[in-house]
């Protein structure tokens, strides 16, 4: 015993690598042992490189070791799990995900289009989604906003979403979605396209549709809130608020929720503006002190508090226009260099050079986005020509147009018509007549009897009274009109 010990005490250098060997043998035990089938996934569990576990009656294999947690679920992080197809179950998955729900632009910009939608629900799990342009892949990914780049301005683009998940189910396709790129810049800053529709947004009740700003479709560029009030207590103030009655007919609709949707439209490249005037309406600008310090504070306070782009002048009842020239000229930089102002006189106001709108219009026209002529509730007016023109037809429109072009820039011209005859006492056309209008002045083409001096391509656009009688109808008037305004050259 004594000489066996001894023995090999006096062999030291032949049983330490044999010590070795077997440690490294006992070491690697545990990762072999431990890349196995794990049974059904569960959170807070050590899974190493090639490990298997079930989930939702799929078998998945780890690719990338990691300590599960809650929404680690396989079908959710490709990077750490992989199917195993032909597993114990499986390749058995068959069912596909649902529809992509509430498609909506967030953005735009002259060469791109963001989307964002809901996100589908699958019995194992979403992997992915397929974005198409028209019938085109344009992008795939993984969550649920996409960017489509590379886009023309000034274009309309159609995009449906298609939800996908492991097992290469594909969800039905959803709703199609249209948005229009971006083009040009207004006279007034802000980018807009080159040829725009303006409509009317009703902060009160009538027969026309009752509506949320975020239900207003894509087609219409520039929003006009309908209307400023004048603050009696304040001279020279207007206050704005949700209609007490409109808001209670579309169950509750808020100032906060009119603010969200107002950053909703305008993330979408949209104008939202607020109008002063109307058929009833009005501001007091008779004297210069205090009024039009109150007007720009009030004004600019509301701007600031509903996040609007600038203001349209609607007013019916004459204007001071020295004072108002004034107001609109602090509130434009107290805004910016993006402030949109429009206008909307009637067609009288326009059948010469020395009315308060032409003078308004020189005296402002370097941050003018347009003026929306009201071709209706006129009568017969005078054209360029001399001729008394009855309302309610495209020679009115465009003989109308070419009297005022002698005097406003046709990029900053627009043809004001109602979106259907219940909207206004007369000068109602159909949109088709509208696009023949348009035509007529931008290329000589569609022109009834009255033929333009000459051919206007420059013509700001159209707009209409109002985007909620144009619901009634379904949206005939945007959806006839915008389409051919971004045809024109």
């Amino acid at each position: 015993m004594r000489k066996g010990l001894l023995g090999m005490l006096g062999k030291p250098r032949r049983i330490l690598p044999l010590l070795v060997v077997v440690a490294l043998i006992m070491s690697l035990l545990p990762v072999v042992a431990s890349a196995a089938d794990r049974g059904p996934w569960a959170p807070n569990v050590s899974y190493t490189v090639d490990d298997t576990a079930t989930y939702s009656g799929n078998t998945y294999k780890t690719i990338q070791t990691h300590t599960s947690l809650t929404g680690w679920e396989p079908p959710n992080v490709p990077a750490m799990w992989e199917l195993v197809q032909g597993g114990s179950e499986g390749g058995s998955d068959t069912v596909a995900p649902t529809t992509p729900a509430n498609v909506t632009v967030s953005g735009v910009t002259s060469s791109s289009v963001t989307l964002s939608w809901l996100a589908s629900t699958d019995n194992v799990g979403v992997t992915g989604y397929d974005v198409y342009q028209g019938t085109s892949l344009a992008i795939s990914v993984n969550g649920t906003t996409a960017t489509i780049t590379g886009l023309s301005a000034s274009t309309t683009y159609s995009f449906k979403v298609v939800a996908k998940d492991a097992a290469g189910n594909l969800s039905p396709a959803s709703e199609t979605v249209n948005a229009i790129t971006t083009g040009g810049t207004g006279g007034g800053g802000g980018q807009l396209p080159k040829h725009i529709l303006t409509g009317y947004w009703q902060n009160f009740i009538n027969n026309a549709s009752n509506l949320k700003v975020r239900d207003i479709p894509n087609q219409y560029d520039i929003i006009v809130l309908s209307f400023a009030e004048m603050d009696p207590a304040n001279p020279g103030g207007v206050t704005f608020n949700v209609n007490t009655s409109l808001s209670a007919a579309l169950g509750g609709y808020s100032n906060a929720d009119l603010i969200s949707d107002i950053q909703a439209k305008r993330a979408q490249g949209k104008k939202v503006i607020l109008s002063i005037g109307g058929e009833l309406g009005n501001i007091n600008l008779n004297n210069a002190s205090p009024n039009v310090t109150n007007f720009v504070n009030s004004m600019y306070s509301i701007i600031t508090q509903f996040g609007l782009d600038g203001v349209d002048i609607d007013l019916e009842h004459g204007m001071n226009v020295p004072n108002l020239t004034n107001a609109i000229r602090q509130l434009q930089q107290k805004v910016g260099n993006d402030f949109i102002l429009t206008m909307a006189p009637q067609t009288i106001d326009m059948q010469n050079q020395n009315t308060s709108y032409i003078q308004l219009y020189d005296n402002l026209k370097d941050i003018t986005t347009v003026i929306n002529v009201q071709y209706y509730n006129s009568g017969c007016m005078l054209g360029r020509d001399g001729k008394c023109y009855t309302q309610g037809s495209v020679d009115f429109l465009t003989a109308l147009s070419d009297l005022t072009l002698q005097w406003v820039s046709p990029s900053q011209l627009g043809i004001g018509v109602p979106a259907t005859p219940s909207a206004a006492g007369g000068g109602y056309v159909s949109p088709t007549v509208v696009n023949n209008a348009l035509n007529c002045l931008a290329t000589g083409n569609s022109c009834g009897s009255y033929k333009p001096v000459a051919k206007y391509p420059d013509i700001r656009g159209a707009m209409t009274w109002s985007i909620n009688w144009d619901a009634t109808t379904n949206y005939s008037l945007a959806n006839t009109v915008k389409p051919f305004l971004i045809t024109l050259p």
